[in-house]
């Protein structure tokens, strides 16, 4: 079956969606349009998508009928959700509901994903055992695959795979790599407890402003100096908020962050760390601190030979042995590591990035866009990693 063709003839319908879905965008766990829009173009499709009660995301199933005495169930999962932010792009499809937009790609996953669902449903006689399409919500507040983990979405999959479009790696290319490829994301609160005094006269209160901003400054020396520099490890506090006037000695301040390593043994240290570090700080100023921790998703890390294997070779199936490219891991964080920490999985990113095309934003930009020549691209190469891995079982 020649997917390239296939997925080419396709490329006028998969931007289509791909712009739909971009200028429909809907938040974390409310994507109920989009999960209607997606489950009218699959029963198009002659499929029968399955929703779930009371939660947005679906999945469906596309059978072979090639004859096979061995038959295997291999998932394909897209994330759905877009993020709170204002869109700046200029484009003929930019968002149409304020402060929502797809500054992530994941427009582009459904759109792959849609058109994967074509290519495989129009050619169920090249492959045998069974594809199950995810469509899922919530990737962005870095835990959503958590309900569908917890409602067997694995229980009958063999193995799934996953793409990412990236603003920082160039199109056309694809990078499907071993080892850890994003990191883990954990997020914390700390609260700083305080004791309140005129602002004339400091000494007769605790001032939870000053112990939150040296313990910002001591969390940094848990990355320099407590952790392996040869191991990443990043820890940001990504917002402060306190104080009730400008001449009270504030009582309370809270700090907000997230964690992020490759390091799954590191990753389950840094609790401690923070909890010692802001604690012995704040005591320093007479007041005390509270750590509020909260774990989200581990690392993705390539840690199948075979399958990585197997979709490097999909894709050089498909295009050539120029069409991978290296990139380099990132410190950011995709919940897909929840499916990969219960069954077999690979993540690959397609670059999106064309400097010609003038398309050079990042991810989470309010001005990011792809290079949409990609998009047949990622649809056929769902479709080949799917028949590939069914066809081998």
């Amino acid at each position: 079956m020649n997917f390239q063709k296939a997925a080419a003839d396709s490329e006028t319908y998969i931007i289509t969606m791909r712009r739909y879905f971009h200028q429909h965008p809907e938040l974390s766990l409310k994507e109920v349009k989009t999960t209607a829009k997606i489950k009218d173009e699959l029963c198009k499709m002659g499929l029968a998508p399955i929703c779930y009660d009371n939660h947005p995301g679906l999945y469906c199933y596309i059978d072979g009928t090639a004859s096979s005495k061995k038959k295997k169930t291999v998932a394909l999962r897209a994330d759905i959700d877009a993020l709170p932010i204002t869109e700046c792009t200029s484009l003929p499809f930019a968002s149409e509901v304020s402060g929502v937009m797809h500054a992530c790609g994941h427009d582009c996953h459904i759109a792959m994903l849609l058109g994967a669902a074509k290519l495989l449903s129009s050619h169920t006689d090249a492959f045998s055992g069974r594809v199950k399409l995810l469509f899922q919500a919530g990737e962005e507040v870095s835990h959503g695959a958590d309900f569908y983990v917890k409602n067997n979405f694995c229980a009958d999959v063999n193995a799934i795979f996953a793409m990412h479009v990236w603003g920082d790696f160039d199109a056309p290319y694809i990078s499907i790599e071993a080892g850890s490829r994003m990191a883990s994301c954990d997020n914390f609160k700390i609260t700083i407890n305080g004791k309140a005094a005129h602002g004339a006269a400091p000494h007769k209160g605790a001032d939870a402003i000053v112990a939150a901003s040296y313990t910002v400054v001591a969390i940094q020396s848990i990355v320099s100096r407590l952790s392996d520099p040869l191991i990443p490890l990043v820890i940001t506090i990504g917002k402060i908020e306190g104080g009730q006037f400008y001449n009270i000695i504030a009582d309370k301040v809270e700090l907000t962050g997230t964690v992020r390593t490759h390091s799954p043994q590191l990753r389950m240290s840094i609790e401690a760390m923070l909890k010692r570090v802001a604690a012995n700080t704040a005591q320093d100023f007479n007041c005390t601190a509270q750590l509020d921790y909260t774990y989200h998703v581990g690392p993705v890390v390539n840690d199948q030979p075979a399958l990585t294997t197997l979709a490097r070779h999909a894709a050089t199936l498909l295009y050539g042995n120029e069409i991978l490219g290296s990139m380099p891991k990132t410190m950011s964080s995709e919940d897909f590591s929840l499916f990969m920490e219960k069954i077999p999985g690979v993540h690959a990113f397609i670059g999106a990035r064309n400097k010609e095309k003038h398309i050079t934003e990042t991810n989470h930009s309010n001005k990011f866009t792809v290079d949409e020549t990609i998009l047949k691209r990622g649809a056929a190469l769902y479709a080949q990693f799917a028949c590939d891995y069914l066809n081998k079982a």
